[in-house]
């Protein structure tokens, strides 16, 4: 799959960077800094937008919340399968096909390491298609790290990986926090 090629002039830049560093920052602020016009300046956001260039999403700062962030290096024969596998878990942030040894990098947060590393050992080491799953725990980031958290607003009737908390044995010996899709989760963030 060909990626295209973007091009962007200086103004489109130096937008993208003011944008970065102050998200509230205004039109009006940016067109005197750019030397452009308020409507040129959102014209500009507007085609930057369009084209998938920027965009924003609502995230939850991992360091200010106290949430563990767990990556998951694997070397599995089928990817897909593994990524559907966690898409609706709430504890998943995002999943990367990548080049190496190993071939995806799953992350995940959580409220304790516990339940994290139960979502391994219960989901995806015992899954026939993974060769191997390296569990690390991210210690600390140099820079804020925002990434988006669905809430559960209403607990499901199951959990959306399909395993039932009476199926879990970590759930049963208070290794994990249970899913906080469902009524039997234990712990408090989510």
């Amino acid at each position: 799959m060909a990626r295209e090629s973007v091009k962007l002039d200086q103004k489109d830049r130096k937008i993208i960077t003011l944008l970065h560093d102050n998200q509230d920052i205004s039109q009006d602020e940016i067109s005197k800094i750019v030397h452009l016009s308020q409507p040129s300046v959102a014209m500009r956001i507007k085609k930057l937008k369009e084209r998938g260039i920027i965009d924003q999403i609502i995230g939850v700062n991992l360091n200010k919340v106290g949430i563990y962030v767990a990556t998951i290096m694997v070397r599995t024969t089928n990817s897909t399968k593994i990524l559907n596998m966690f898409r609706n878990c709430p504890f998943f942030l995002n999943g990367f096909v990548i080049s190496g040894e190993n071939n995806l990098l799953l992350l995940f947060a959580g409220e304790d390491l516990a339940s994290l590393e139960s979502i391994i050992d219960e989901r995806l080491r015992p899954d026939p298609d993974v060769q191997s799953a390296d569990f690390n725990i991210v210690i600390s980031s140099i820079k804020d790290f925002i990434m988006p958290i669905r809430m559960i607003e209403r607990p499901l009737k199951s959990p959306p990986c399909g395993i039932e908390y009476k199926e879990c044995q970590a759930y049963h010996e208070n290794r994990c926090f249970g899913c906080p899709a469902t009524r039997q989760y234990k712990g408090v963030f989510f």
